[in-house]
């Protein structure tokens, strides 16, 4: 179980828009990552390489964390609203709740749930 200020650092580094280094330091070498039903995304370092061509395609990607951070034992549930400026200056606006499994101080499961007809 993370303790909170674990959470509160992980939350404020994703806040700053350091979406790849909060992979790199906030999830264990093994973790997997969905997206709603898609195929399960395992490995760290796969992970952050992902996220940095996503993040490398937008000009900027503004992050806000809706409080409350719902926390039970392992479980947490983090309400996400991402603001993705692309290079023309319009803005794909997705919200998404993501459900994370934490071992010890690091996540180790993380399933995104969102409504894909935001992504216009």
């Amino acid at each position: 179980m993370p303790n909170q200020k674990t959470l509160d650092d992980f939350v404020a580094l994703v806040v700053s828009g350091k979406h790849d280094e909060a992979l790199e330091r906030f999830y264990t070498e093994d973790a997997t990552m969905q997206e709603n039903l898609g195929d399960v995304r395992k490995g760290r370092d796969g992970l952050v390489a992902r996220e940095r061509a996503t993040m490398r395609r937008f000009k900027e990607i503004r992050t806000t964390c809706v409080n409350p951070v719902f926390v039970s034992g392992d479980l947490t549930v983090v309400h996400w609203i991402f603001e993705f400026v692309r290079a023309d200056g319009s803005v794909m606006r997705i919200e998404e709740l993501a459900h994370q499994r934490w071992w010890s101080e690091k996540i180790a499961e993380e399933r995104f749930y969102y409504d894909p007809g935001q992504m216009k």
